[in-house]
């Protein structure tokens, strides 16, 4: 398990059990231009993530930190079996929510993204969650894509059709998020259920890589270097490269099929967990409720 320290000694660790192994490597770095490392991530099986903390003046760590460590004590409860659903996630976020509010003051806050590995009668699934504008993406079948929506003005601006997609890339407000743990009045996550295909490789990352390293750097890396750590490792050379003006953090997961998960199976998700997996609707996160801008520089 690797939890939560940034900066800690990165390691790829295979992980094989129900049907699917997992290997995966992890980083952080500070940057080149930032004092504190307000980053923080959890790769332990069944649960990756990264969280980035705002507030500054080192409740932006407490907060990212305080993230981790329930989603650590949820990947604990949940490993072994791969039992997690939506609801388990959705009540862990909710705690982490309530605790930085309790410890900050209602004065810190963070975004939080990654996905958990779950099975439903015995067929892998990643369950991709978030809030806030950290990113998670997929490599699967030779087709790259982020999974994950950023709550962020820029998003917010792109869906309405008043900017494009290269201008929210160097737009002034590009770092301000409408949704995060923490701070403002809309936390909720949002969740997606993904089967898994044998060679995918899913990237979860903080916007200090989005923000140095274009998605077809990304996309470079995820398909040309074999091994997780070599990805992580290279991208987050990549962002320090092109100025590391952020705390940049890069969790990386290969799955790989094994033990009767043939392909018409993965791609059949059951009814149940399907319910759990939609975004929530925009008229349920409505724009008056997003958390004040001077709060919320991820």
């Amino acid at each position: 398990m690797a939890a939560g320290a940034p900066d800690g000694q990165p390691e790829e660790a295979p992980d094989i059990r129900h049907g699917v192994t997992l290997s995966f490597g992890f980083g952080s770095d500070r940057g080149l231009r930032r004092e504190l490392n307000e980053d923080a991530f959890l790769a332990a099986d069944p649960i990756f993530a990264v969280a980035d903390g705002m507030g500054g003046h080192e409740a932006g760590e407490v907060a990212s930190r305080e993230c981790i460590s329930v989603l650590s004590q949820q990947a604990v409860l949940a490993a072994g079996s791969r039992s997690a659903t939506a609801v388990d996630l959705q009540q862990a976020l909710r705690q982490a929510d309530a605790r930085i509010r309790e410890i900050s003051h209602a004065r810190a806050g963070t975004t939080v993204t990654g996905v958990a590995v779950v099975e439903e009668r015995g067929v892998p699934y990643w369950l991709v969650f978030n809030v806030g504008d950290s990113r998670t993406y997929r490599l699967s079948q030779g087709s790259f894509g982020q999974v994950s929506v950023d709550h962020s003005e820029v998003q917010e601006l792109v869906d309405g059709g008043f900017i494009t997609p290269a201008e929210a890339l160097v737009h002034p407000r590009r770092h301000v998020v409408t949704r995060a743990l923490g701070t403002g009045t809309d936390t909720e996550a949002d969740y997606w259920l993904i089967p898994v295909e044998d060679g995918d490789r899913i990237l979860v990352c903080s916007d200090g890589l989005t923000g140095e390293v274009s998605d077809e750097g990304i996309h470079r890396a995820l398909s040309t270097l074999e091994h997780p750590q070599d990805v992580v490792d290279s991208l987050i050379q990549a962002a320090l490269r092109s100025g590391g003006r952020d705390n940049v953090t890069v969790v990386v997961v290969d799955a790989a099929r094994v033990d009767g998960t043939g392909p018409e199976t993965l791609t059949q998700p059951s009814a149940p967990a399907e319910e759990d997996t939609l975004p929530r609707l925009p008229e349920e996160a409505p724009g008056a409720n997003s958390v004040p801008p001077e709060e919320n520089h991820a």
